[in-house]
């Protein structure tokens, strides 16, 4: 199951550096990156875990609230309507690709609940709750991190709602 990288030559992201200093134990998992196809069901075929403890981190911006985070699993897709909801706002739209990178100081297919710029409310699908770990970015494309899904909750401060289709 997975690559785990037990090699020098990957670089250290900000979320590696941030769980190292809290103490929280992870794995990291390598896949080969498809520039075709950054979709998270091509990570969990190569990683061969099942695409539902494998999650994506979408960034969204409230009417009333600003901007939020979202770990939903690869294959879902996010319901904008109750995570408006959840979030206390009338209507949330997705950021856009391009303004991704300012944002949160991650690119597409790399970007990572842990260590953004800014801390934002974090929400987990509830989904989440089914395993005892699952895997985020680590921060970089190619790259992924296996942890106990209670201390990665817990240490990004989120919350666990309905928020998927």
């Amino acid at each position: 199951m997975g690559k785990k990288d037990t090699s020098s030559a990957l670089p250290r992201t900000n979320a590696m550096r941030m769980l190292d200093a809290a103490h929280i134990p992870y794995e990291v998992l390598t896949y080969e990156v498809d520039e075709n196809d950054l979709s998270g069901m091509h990570i969990a075929e190569q990683l061969e875990y099942p695409h539902e403890m494998i999650f994506k981190t979408l960034v969204a911006k409230g009417d009333k609230t600003g901007y939020m985070v979202f770990c939903i699993p690869v294959a879902k897709e996010i319901d904008l309507r109750p995570a408006a909801a959840v979030t206390g706002n009338k209507k949330i739209e997705m950021v856009h690709v391009k303004d991704l990178l300012a944002l949160t100081g991650y690119i597409r297919g790399g970007c990572s609940p842990i260590g953004m710029k800014k801390k934002f409310p974090t929400y987990f699908d509830t989904s989440a709750l089914d395993f005892e770990k699952i895997t985020v970015s680590a921060g970089m494309r190619g790259a992924q991190l296996l942890l106990d899904r209670a201390q990665l909750i817990a240490f990004v401060e989120g919350v666990t709602a309905d928020v998927t289709v």
